[in-house]
């Protein structure tokens, strides 16, 4: 098995560490091994001990490599978020040279788009083309071949503070492995969650992590806004600890096993017995009050998706509603609660099915790891093409070399 053909996908989230290793084959991608570890050195997506990360990291990668029967891997896709993140839309217009429209046309609008000033602490992570403009033909997704004289494009850059960048990098190569590629989540969760139909009609994707929530807007195709939004999963479980006095780890089983976010009449009479802090006695604590400890965090956090949703005007182009995904969506009853406050179609986004996956991993949880897997055969399809040029090039200088010493043994 060459190394080019094994792919590694790294989530590095708040709650948890999760990595697949899979192959590429010629018609699918097949998963080979699946490691999670809980994450302890990050805070809201961001890095905030770095011996911490690594070992939760390599933790991941080990328990992975020990399903795929791999010894040694090269590098890995890895996924980024944190409220470092800022995203914004740009364009770009160059002529073009000779009449016809040719990739160097391309890349020149996409670099004219990219010449925006940002502060010298940040960096460009994507530049996403959104929808090039001919002359006066708009709506192009592929200019290519086209004749016209002007090429305009409008593109979405995702921006990262650099130093936050660069310790994520630190952690993934001590952990071993080498960071080929940085995908900003979302993205990542899009690519595994949502149809091409979604994204043409017009679609919000709520990820919902441990630290943070990630919010991309897809219309005609193409990515129109993202966001990281520092409220997650983990702010359920801290206000359900704070509220009943008990431990985080107490609040997120109860969360998991019998949390909701609407106070049904059916839960006024129930009640569940937690265990308090260390030497405190169990007590019984009733559901309806679960219920209204979650459900005033899950109204915040969708109230703060709505409220961005109409600061960007992108009301009128969600035609195909929300997708809720990620491991924190799963309280139940929260697509009924966001339906009502966002007031368009809701559902709950599971990863589609690929070669290799389990149903287990047909899981929300798993949504950013696996867009990552599909979005890593991008650069490994890109090593390959550099690879076969330096080939290419390497035969034509030894060809130079040769026909060099033939002539100077003839003259």
């Amino acid at each position: 098995m060459s190394s080019t053909s094994v792919i590694v996908a790294l989530d590095i989230g708040t709650t948890k560490v999760c990595t697949l290793i899979a192959v590429k084959t010629a018609k699918n991608i097949e998963i080979l091994g699946v490691g999670s570890h809980p994450s302890n050195g990050l805070k809201k997506g961001s890095v905030v001990n770095i011996e911490k990360t690594v070992e939760s990291i390599r933790s991941s990668i080990e328990e992975a490599k020990l399903m795929a029967g791999i010894e040694e891997l090269e590098s890995a896709t890895v996924g980024i978020a944190g409220n470092h993140i800022y995203c914004f839309n740009s364009s770009g217009v160059v002529p073009v040279k000779n009449k016809e429209i040719t990739q160097n046309d391309v890349d020149r609008v996409i670099e004219a788009a990219k010449a925006v000033l940002i502060p010298s602490d940040r960096e460009i992570l994507h530049v996403i083309p959104q929808e090039f403009k001919v002359d006066n033909t708009v709506g192009i997704k592929n200019p290519i071949g086209m004749c016209g004289s002007r090429l305009e494009v409008n593109v979405h850059i995702v921006t990262g503070k650099t130093p936050l960048i660069q310790n994520l990098i630190k952690c993934v190569e001590h952990a071993g492995l080498k960071a080929n590629s940085i995908i900003l989540q979302p993205i990542a969760s899009s690519k595994s969650v949502l149809t091409n139909e979604e994204k043409e009609l017009g679609v919000v994707l709520i990820d919902i992590g441990g630290g943070t929530t990630d919010i991309a807007v897809w219309k005609e195709g193409s990515l129109i806004h993202s966001q990281i939004v520092p409220l997650g999963g983990n702010h359920f479980t801290n206000d359900l600890a704070v509220a009943l006095k008990i431990p985080h780890n107490e609040a997120e089983r109860i969360k998991q096993a019998h949390g909701s976010v609407l106070n049904q009449t059916q839960l006024n009479e129930t009640y569940l017995t937690v265990q308090g802090l260390s030497g405190t006695r169990a007590r019984e604590v009733s559901l309806s009050y679960v219920a209204e400890v979650l459900g005033a965090r899950a109204e915040e956090l969708l109230n703060v998706v709505k409220e961005i949703v109409l600061e960007k005007n992108l009301q009128d182009e969600i035609t195909g509603g929300y997708v809720l995904t990620g491991g924190g969506a799963l309280i139940k009853n929260l697509p009924e609660m966001a339906e009502f406050i966002l007031d368009k179609p809701v559902k709950l986004g599971y990863p589609q099915p690929f070669g290799g996956m389990t149903s287990a991993m047909q899981h929300p949880k798993f949504s950013t790891v696996l867009g990552l897997l599909q979005e890593s055969t991008k650069f490994s399809e890109a090593i390959t093409r550099e690879e076969k040029i330096e080939d290419e090039s390497d035969m034509f200088d030894k060809l130079g070399r040769s026909l060099k010493n033939v002539f100077k043994e003839i003259f």
